[in-house]
């Protein structure tokens, strides 16, 4: 009987194993789904400027501006880059002319925490969009901010004598294929690493939820995300949205949003803050590669989101719900909510 009913037992594990794993796939496919449906097309269209040459047009554009954070008109061409494409891209430009600007630690900390703050913005305010967050709000926040701070690390750096010494870049781009089918053998690969990035991410979720750990994060972090006017049904898609990046924590937002869970204001908070500050682990290193100090990479970075959110709730939170849907947000996506 042992030898039979052993089996069986096992048998009904694996398959409730093979369940448990098919919904988590069923939900990290639904969550890319809605990723998918804006990245594609704008990642065409993007691909298409490239190949017209438009971006370089469009580049020059940023090159006076420059001159306010204390670089090189060259460096226009690399955030313009970044702002309209993404990091990677910004990152092959600044690759094949930085080296011959002998550039200081100060001035790539600049260039670093300005494309930090402003890129990929085609498919990162898209993807704030159908949060709810206005496109009007959002570009022209990101790329303000991301002057306002160049603007204000420069002053600091140069005032104060830091960072001075010509700096040392670590990492370099290597070169991209201009083949369409390398191009979209490539778009494949970063398609699927968005999705098991998002499988780990819900299976991640599920797994501190169980174990508590979700709760007493919220607890710890909850005087900094009230601080900030991060409310508690927003602060872990917040959280992982800033380790991993807004794309991910915003397809979960999105999700929540469609469920109702999150009310109108604290969605536009999270995602004015994963504006600012996403991917901190793995972006931060990446700028670093590149010859940027962590005193504005990582530290400067936090406390001037801190900084800009803080101001923001504050003004956001004394306007009435006409001049906030008006400006801000768009009426009608959060579904209504207990926190409304």
């Amino acid at each position: 009987m042992k030898i039979d009913y052993l089996p069986q037992n096992m048998k009904g594990q694996n398959l409730t194993v093979l369940a448990t794993a098919w919904k988590q796939i069923k939900e990290a496919a639904g969550v890319s789904s809605i990723l998918f449906r804006i990245m594609v097309p704008v990642v065409i269209a993007v691909k298409i400027l490239s190949e017209l040459g438009l971006v370089k047009y469009i580049a020059t554009a940023f090159a006076p501006v420059m001159s306010l954070v204390g670089l090189p008109g060259e460096m226009g061409l690399v955030w313009a880059t970044a702002v309209i494409t993404n990091m990677y891209g910004g990152i092959v430009i600044f690759a094949s002319i930085a080296p011959g600007l002998h550039m200081s630690t100060a001035q790539l900390t600049v260039i670093g925490c300005m494309i930090l703050v402003a890129h990929s913005m085609p498919v990162e305010t898209t993807i704030a969009r159908k949060t709810g967050v206005r496109i009007r709000f959002m570009i022209p926040f990101r790329i303000l901010c991301a002057l306002l701070f160049g603007f204000l690390l420069n002053s600091i750096y140069t005032l104060g004598g830091f960072l001075q010494e010509e700096g040392r870049i670590l990492w370099e781009a290597s070169p991209v294929s201009s083949s369409l089918g390398s191009w979209a053998l490539s778009g494949l690969q970063n398609l699927a690493s968005i999705f098991l990035i998002v499988l780990v991410l819900i299976i991640l979720m599920k797994i501190l939820d169980k174990l508590g750990i979700t709760r007493l994060m919220n607890k710890l972090l909850e005087p900094v995300l009230t601080s900030m006017g991060i409310g508690k049904s927003a602060s872990t898609v917040t959280i992982l949205g800033m380790v991993l990046g807004i794309s991910y924590g915003g397809g979960l937002i999105i999700r929540d949003v469609n469920s109702g869970r999150l009310s109108s204001r604290d969605v536009f908070f999270s995602i004015s803050l994963m504006g600012l500050s996403h991917a901190i682990v793995e972006d931060t290193l990446l700028m670093m590669s590149l010859g940027g100090s962590i005193t504005g990479i990582l530290f400067g970075r936090v406390a001037f989101t801190w900084i800009v959110i803080s101001c923001l709730v504050r003004i956001v939170r004394k306007m009435s719900d006409t001049a906030f849907y008006k400006y801000f947000f768009r009426r009608n996506v959060v579904r209504p909510c207990k926190n409304q």
